[in-house]
């Protein structure tokens, strides 16, 4: 087993489980290839990437990740009313999940949370903001990035 610990510039290899306060499963790499990353590059959120530092390949472990650390708190602003004439594509249900076009042209995706006649009430926060997640992780391995 190689003693590089998980560090800036470390390319890491782990499998991990993320949970909701009720034991829920929300993500997993358990059943999959595990995952690789490079810390820094994004992929995690540095709330996740924080307190793996300093691990090792064949270390393991479970960290509670708060919403400041994870997706953010919910936000009330987030939550928009759209006009129910907007769709005309599909009937909105409550529940589905859509993508709308943000104001720089990328993709969006938001939660239907209420319908009446006229309106159509949209949240797009992300689905696990405001919500205090476990983190359970077994690093596999730790090596420096190739740096192309």
């Amino acid at each position: 087993m190689s003693e590089f610990r998980i560090d800036e510039g470390m390319e890491v290899t782990l499998h991990f489980t993320l949970k909701l306060e009720d034991g829920t499963v929300v993500d997993s790499t358990r059943e999959k290839q595990p995952a690789t990353f490079q810390v820094g590059d994004g992929n995690l959120p540095p709330g996740f990437e924080y307190p793996l530092k300093g691990m090792a390949g064949g270390d393991s472990g479970s960290f509670e990740i708060t919403p400041e650390h994870g997706f953010g708190q919910h936000n009330p602003q987030n939550v928009q009313m759209l006009d129910r004439g907007d769709f005309e594509e599909i009937e909105p249900e409550v529940g589905t999940v859509m993508s709308f076009a943000d104001p720089a042209g990328g993709e969006l995706p938001g939660v239907i949370t209420a319908v009446d006649e006229r309106n159509v009430e949209v949240d797009f926060n992300h689905p696990l903001a405001g919500r205090t997640l476990t983190f359970e992780v077994e690093v596999i391995d730790v090596r420096p990035a190739q740096t192309h």
